[in-house]
């Protein structure tokens, strides 16, 4: 099995175990208490919260030196290839992905439903907590994947861009109010997370989830902005969107942490 073999999305029953540590970093983003219940054999751990930067903008990026200590953790280099899930379906496995993309890593898979599917599926798993040879790599970072505040707000009546509110409706709609502000960012298209994967499939991404999307007008011709509350649930909809093909992809990291509780922006009910 070589780098050049593995998609994006990988079905669990197509992954092969065990993985050439050398080459390949199969990466749990489970809770830390399923992670020591039982993960897929090889994972090593990352906490999700360490994905996530401090308050009161959680959805940014965690801090440079952050970053360095958990890469060096897991033994990053140039040519190796993540293999990540989580236990919830893809949050925080895409914002890990998204994170990856931040730092012009191109090398990485997802497991198709992640260990919901992989249980579903039979797959054998283990308790033992596995850890990387570390390493010191030198990240370079880049924002080609996320946009700020200051250039969504001047951009919001682009036709070309479409933002997708991957929160509930309940929130979209200003009924659940979880900021200063209730509601959404004008001309938002809300679609939540959830509805995006199969529960009769172990989370797995719907089948028709294209069509979807389409019919919302979210659409791969489009650059596609997705945010939710902590750019935690648009970890999902920001990996399948890559996952469908779309070629313009960016996280509105800060979110509506930032957006609902800044005191100038607009929003709609």
């Amino acid at each position: 099995m070589t780098i050049t073999h593995l998609p994006l999305l990988i079905e669990p029953e197509a992954l092969e175990l065990p993985v050439d540590q050398q080459h390949y970093r199969l990466v749990d983003l489970s809770s830390t208490e399923q992670y020591l219940t039982g993960h897929i054999p090889g994972a090593v751990h990352i906490a999700p919260t360490r994905t996530a930067a401090p308050a009161p903008r959680p959805g940014l990026l965690p801090s440079e030196a952050q970053l360095h200590s958990m890469f060096s953790e897991l033994g990053h280099h140039d040519e190796l290839h993540y293999i990540v899930y989580d236990d919830e379906g893809g949050g925080w496995a895409g914002r890990f992905i998204w994170l990856l993309d931040s730092i012009g890593h191109p090398h990485y898979s997802y497991i198709n439903g992640g260990l919901k599917a992989w249980q579903q599926a039979g797959m054998e798993l283990e308790k033992e907590q596995n850890k990387a040879l570390p390493s010191q790599p030198k990240l370079s970072f880049n924002n080609h994947h996320t946009i700020d505040l200051d250039s969504l707000q001047a951009d919001l009546n682009n036709p070309q861009q479409v933002i997708w509110d991957a929160r509930s409706p309940q929130e979209f709609f200003g009924t659940k109010v979880v900021a200063t502000k209730g509601g959404h960012i004008p001309g938002a298209v809300n679609f939540e997370w959830t509805a995006g994967m199969d529960s009769k499939r172990g989370l797995r991404l719907r089948s028709d989830l294209a069509e979807q999307l389409r019919a919302l007008g979210i659409t791969p011709d489009k650059t596609i902005v997705t945010h939710c509350q902590t750019h935690h649930r648009s970890g999902f909809t920001y990996l399948a969107a890559k996952v469908l093909g779309y070629p313009n992809v960016k996280a509105y990291a800060g979110s509506w942490s930032e957006w609902g509780n800044h005191p100038d922006t607009p929003v709609e009910l």
